[in-house]
């Protein structure tokens, strides 16, 4: 394939993505025609994550990327700049849940910090560290996988279904997350960059276990749809099933 071909293709990096949810998002970008970069900090399982999508025919290649290092980021970022020059869509979908059914008053401050390290910290890193590839791209568009569970409006509604859920870390994480999106939304104002925030919903995952209502396919729905807006499509929002959450 020549250097031309490439760079005239859509390129996505989706991170945390050897399984779950960021698996799905990156197989339905590939379904759509996207050359996506499938991003985990585990080499050996992100190969082996993009060999499976590559044996159904899809454009997913590995690329090496931990979001808690600062290193690692900028690597990942001057090879998308080597080998693409462009960076067209990010989705930041890497995270952790540490606290399931912890209380405020008994979470240790190592596990707070440790949460805000990969869902806060590490999504500011990775924007930073790729906006002015984004900013080359014709059409950027970064996603945050968020989740109503950063919702204060949802989170004081006794009349939510998450209302009883403890996990301050994972919670207050996710909420900072969606100012971090507002604040990328008002300085990208100007330009074709779009970015938002999407709740995959509870999904049938590692994180969101055999519980969950819904199936990967259906919690990347939203996901994808906000990396493809049109460019009369909505930014710095927040967004559960392609409709608007409270923040």
């Amino acid at each position: 394939m020549n250097t031309m071909n490439i760079h005239d293709k859509t390129i996505a990096l989706v991170t945390g993505a050897n399984k779950g949810l960021g698996f799905e998002i990156s197989r339905q970008l590939a379904q759509k025609g996207i050359e996506v970069l499938l991003a985990a900090r585990d080499a050996n399982k992100g190969a082996e994550a993009a060999e499976k999508l590559q044996s159904e025919g899809l454009d997913v290649q590995f690329i090496k990327l931990d979001v808690t290092d600062s290193t690692s980021i900028t690597a990942a970022e001057q090879e998308i700049r080597d080998r693409f020059g462009k960076l067209d869509i990010l989705v930041n979908n890497a995270g952790v849940l540490l606290d399931w059914g912890v209380q405020p008053s008994e979470l240790d401050i190592s596990t707070l910090r440790q949460t805000f390290e990969v869902n806060f910290f590490g999504a500011f890193n990775v924007i930073k560290t790729l906006l002015p590839l984004i900013k080359l791209s014709q059409a950027g568009r970064i996603v945050n996988v968020s989740s109503t569970l950063g919702s204060l409006g949802d989170t004081l509604n006794p009349n939510s279904p998450y209302f009883g859920f403890r996990g301050m870390a994972y919670q207050s994480s996710k909420t900072a997350l969606n100012a971090l999106t507002v604040q990328f939304a008002k300085e990208l104002a100007d330009t074709p960059i779009k970015i938002n925030s999407a709740c995959p919903g509870w999904v049938q995952t590692d994180m969101g276990t055999t519980d969950a209502l819904l199936t990967v396919e259906q919690g990347a729905d939203t996901p994808v749809w906000l990396s493809t807006l049109p460019a009369d499509g909505p930014t710095g929002g927040f967004f559960n099933s392609r409709k608007p959450l409270a923040w």
